[in-house]
């Protein structure tokens, strides 16, 4: 979107356009830190999770107290305001000069303009960070970029993105899907034993997600950090399901890029903006940027992962995010994430 400004002159109108304040990413940008001359791409829209909390809430964080670069971009309707799971996503240019992509998506099929910035980023091989539904992240791509749906059957890129970046998809036939009841069980997750000195487990002790746990079987090479527990409630001190054992829930991984590189990857089925409420989900999360990036010597059992300026989630459904919101009420560290509007 175009903002005209008109200029008398001489008595002629000149005129010329600049972007409008309602087409600028929002970006956060902290001033000193290991992150500081790293960029970290956020793409937020599920129709669920409200990943358009938990993006901004996380990219705050990175920024304000290590140093990084955060734009977040969002799925937007026809008066820029951010509608969960619009496959209206302006801005994803900003992967071009991006040193990691961090995902939050459901069942989008952003434009071929759009997905070209996307495609690209995978073939240079770069990290990515994907949570909850963007294992399912696509649907309905047509043509040429039709591989990346979450249901493709392509023989050379079979299940998508999900299964061949992230390393599972939906596929509840398969033994990928909901694990218990969602909305009435809650999930707790637990670091695997084996891998309790791996980086991205550093310091990280209790967590609690209020989203329904995923069952899941990553693809061979990925490597099983967590896994969750399904609970007999919402509250984190519920009992264990006897009949649902033990499913991955967080693991890392590498892919083989179009150029040869190979680019790590996290991916956590769990991440909904109450999910990040657990300081041990959150801490997981941060910790997994930290991997992705190369950075996992400076990953700090006791690192500052407190949110930075008010944060009040919602609790998700379909339909439930706040309505007429703008990337930029979000602006700064102080403004609440999400505001609540009357």
């Amino acid at each position: 979107m175009k903002l005209i400004i008109y200029l008398l002159i001489s008595g002629s109108f000149l005129s010329f356009s600049v972007p409008s304040l309602q087409s600028q990413p929002l970006t956060y940008e902290g001033s000193s830190g290991i992150g500081k001359g790293k960029h970290i791409v956020f793409i937020a829209s599920d129709h669920e999770y409200r990943g358009e909390e938990t993006c901004p809430a996380i990219a705050r964080i990175l920024a304000h107290r290590y140093g990084f670069k955060c734009t977040v971009l969002f799925g937007l309707d026809k008066n820029g305001h951010i509608q969960p799971g619009s496959s209206n996503i302006p801005g994803m240019k900003a992967l071009d000069n991006a040193d990691m992509m961090f995902l939050f998506l459901r069942f989008v099929a952003p434009d071929d303009a759009s997905m070209k910035h996307f495609i690209s980023y995978l073939d240079r091989g770069g990290p990515v960070l994907g949570l909850r539904t963007t294992t399912h992240g696509f649907n309905g791509l047509k043509g040429k970029n039709s591989k990346y749906n979450y249901n493709s059957r392509d023989k050379s890129y079979d299940w998508g993105f999900g299964r061949q970046i992230l390393g599972e998809t939906w596929r509840p036939s398969e033994g990928a899907g909901h694990y218990g009841r969602n909305h009435k069980f809650s999930t707790r997750m637990f670091v695997v034993p084996e891998q309790k000195d791996h980086p991205v487990m550093r310091g990280v002790k209790d967590m609690h997600a209020m989203a329904g746990a995923y069952s899941a079987v990553p693809i061979e090479g990925s490597v099983i950090l967590g896994k969750n527990q399904v609970l007999d409630s919402m509250k984190p001190d519920g009992k264990p399901i006897p009949n649902k054992p033990p499913s991955p829930s967080i693991w890392v991984r590498t892919y083989k890029s179009a150029s040869g590189k190979e680019g790590r990857v996290f991916t956590s089925t769990q991440g909904a903006s109450e999910d990040i409420l657990s300081e041990g989900v959150r801490r997981c999360i941060i910790n997994g940027v930290f991997w992705c990036m190369g950075l996992e010597s400076s990953i700090k059992a006791d690192m500052d992962v407190a949110f930075v300026g008010p944060y009040q989630p919602t609790t998700f459904s379909f339909g439930g995010g706040r309505k007429k919101v703008k990337p930029t009420d979000l602006t700064g560290f102080k403004s609440p994430i999400m505001p609540i509007k009357k």
